[in-house]
């Protein structure tokens, strides 16, 4: 990927204002967001750091699944089923004031110049290790997402710390710096239907869904996954919205409230971490 897409590379574990270099995209917007949205998280007790150590992911979903507070991790973001570098993937963590990490976030990007996601959702889930594995594949915008590739994921938030709106801010920086990073077309995501019909991955900033992608008996159970997608030009203008309105003073001294003086909303949408495949607290 970096003979493709040549790029600066971050060092690991960067503050992540400090790891974003504008190699794409509109750089005014992109390095605004992510410094607003990195003001919005230290206001609430929060550190993000850009990484690329993928072991500590690992090691660190281990040991939340073992408090039943995770999933085990899908193959594209587990080190030990797929080459996981700084040129293909990155990951957030946010740590609290302890220095406890209490939230992630991951992506991957993919590069299909002449297929697509309909051709290569079986060998993206299970990261090339999918030999006896069925997919099937009735999403119709499935065929319509290829070249540039972001896909989200690994999205998890300490029960401690949801129901704040994080998993909005998360979900966008992520998508900002992916696509400062590289030439993005599209940003994915796959996600449980029942978020989909709740508006949950609308308030993720994926202002399309298409269903399905069906992995049966897959490790983690029979799965129907949601395609929600974005392309490159609605991806800003959806950053542009966001920064505009969630990222106002006022927004920002809500998302820093205790939870029994949050507005009702934020309560209704705190399961938001849940159900994102590839990395949520309901999956992986």
């Amino acid at each position: 990927m970096n003979l493709v897409y040549p790029s600066i590379i971050p060092e690991n574990n960067l503050r992540l204002p400090d790891a974003l270099t504008v190699k794409h995209g509109p750089a005014p917007l992109l390095s605004r967001f992510v410094l607003e949205g990195d003001k919005a998280a230290r206001q609430m007790g929060l550190r993000l750091r850009l990484r690329h150590d993928f072991g500590e992911l690992l090691y660190l979903n281990q040991r939340e699944v073992a408090h039943g507070n995770w999933f085990k991790l899908v193959n594209m973001y587990n080190p030990a089923y797929c080459e996981l570098s700084p040129e293909n993937s990155y990951w957030i963590s946010g740590e609290n004031e302890q220095g406890d990490i209490v939230l992630t976030q991951a992506g991957r990007i993919y590069y299909w110049p002449e297929t697509s996601l309909a051709e290569e959702a079986r060998s993206m889930f299970y990261a090339g290790d999918d030999e006896g594995q069925l997919c099937r594949v009735t999403a119709p915008a499935a065929r319509r997402i290829g070249g540039v590739v972001f896909c989200a994921g690994s999205h998890w938030i300490r029960p401690d710390f949801r129901g704040r709106r994080l998993s909005h801010l998360l979900a966008r920086l992520g998508r900002a710096y992916a696509m400062a990073r590289w030439p993005v077309e599209w940003a994915i995501a796959l996600v449980a239907p029942v978020l989909v019909a709740k508006g949950v991955s609308a308030g993720y900033g994926y202002r399309h869904a298409s269903h399905s992608i069906f992995f049966p008996a897959s490790p983690w159970g029979d799965l129907e996954v949601v395609l929600a997608y974005l392309s490159q030009d609605e991806a800003y203008e959806d950053i542009a919205e966001y920064l505009g309105s969630e990222l106002s003073a006022s927004t920002t001294e809500a998302l820093s409230l205790p939870p029994s003086r949050r507005p009702l909303e934020d309560k209704v949408t705190s399961t938001s971490s849940e159900g994102v495949f590839h990395g949520s607290s309901s999956l992986s």
